[in-house]
């Protein structure tokens, strides 16, 4: 699989590409939303750059901690930035900054996360394309007839049959940005979006690392990933228990302010 494309002296990864579409379309996706909905685009704007800095932050530091014997045996692998990055550790510090600034902004944390949630999903989706592409992420050996094999790739074992994890984890990100997005028509309670995020990638993500192949840490019989699947399916499950009853509360205190 070719990742790197040269054009004179300029070397363009796929990878690259594909994590900048995944954001531009995640902003352009919240922005549209946001205006259909009324809500400050400024604020998402802010939300914008707080999951972009913040994501990568604890991207990589996810990576390092998950990594820590690799860095021992060779510390240049602190200052390699062009590769080394884990999911859940951008979910989990894009959450905490946008968190700490909607709280700055006294702007509504839950109804944005509901909002862009959604949009996150659909850029993961477009990242697993990337990761395709650069032959990271890769799935365990296969016999099976729908695999891929890679000739060129510097993380992937080469001229053997792969399971397409990456494929599998794009469609799997895709149909849970569209399926949320499709529920949000609904007008769900507050957190409600944001809950079958939590839940259904969670989910998602605990099964493809049966079938990965890579390395990313491992606590017991479970992988890093699995584990904070674990968490995170709880925390959605807690966020839509807490949403169904909070929701209520609103609509009866709604009641009560028309009736006044």
């Amino acid at each position: 699989m070719i990742n790197s494309i040269q054009i004179g002296p300029l070397t363009v990864h796929i990878y690259g590409i594909m994590t900048a579409i995944g954001y531009l379309s995640a902003f352009i996706i919240s922005e549209v939303r946001a205006r259909k909905r009324g809500m400050d685009t400024d604020i998402l704007y802010g939300i914008f750059w707080c999951a972009v800095l913040g994501g990568s932050l604890g991207s990589k530091l996810l990576y390092y901690i998950t990594s820590i014997p690799d860095i021992l045996k060779d510390p240049s692998i602190l200052w390699n930035f062009q590769n080394g990055w884990v999911v859940y550790g951008g979910i989990i510090g894009g959450v905490l900054t946008s968190l700490i600034y909607c709280r700055h902004k006294k702007a509504d944390f839950v109804k944005y996360l509901d909002l862009v949630l959604p949009a996150v999903a659909f850029a993961q989706g477009c990242g697993r394309i990337g990761c395709f592409f650069a032959g990271c992420c890769y799935g365990r050996e296969t016999d099976f007839p729908i695999s891929f094999q890679y000739w060129m790739s510097e993380y992937a074992p080469n001229g053997v049959k792969l399971i397409p994890t990456q494929i599998y984890s794009s469609i799997g990100d895709f149909a849970i940005a569209f399926l949320l997005m499709a529920y949000a028509k609904r007008e769900p309670k507050r957190g409600k979006v944001a809950a079958g995020y939590c839940i259904l990638y969670s989910i998602g993500r605990f099964v493809i690392e049966i079938f990965r192949n890579d390395y990313r840490g491992a606590i017991g019989f479970l992988s890093t990933s699995q584990l904070i699947s674990i968490f995170i399916l709880v925390i959605g499950i807690a966020l839509f228990v807490w949403a169904d009853r909070n929701g209520k509360q609103e609509t009866e205190g709604s009641k009560d302010e028309q009736a006044e």
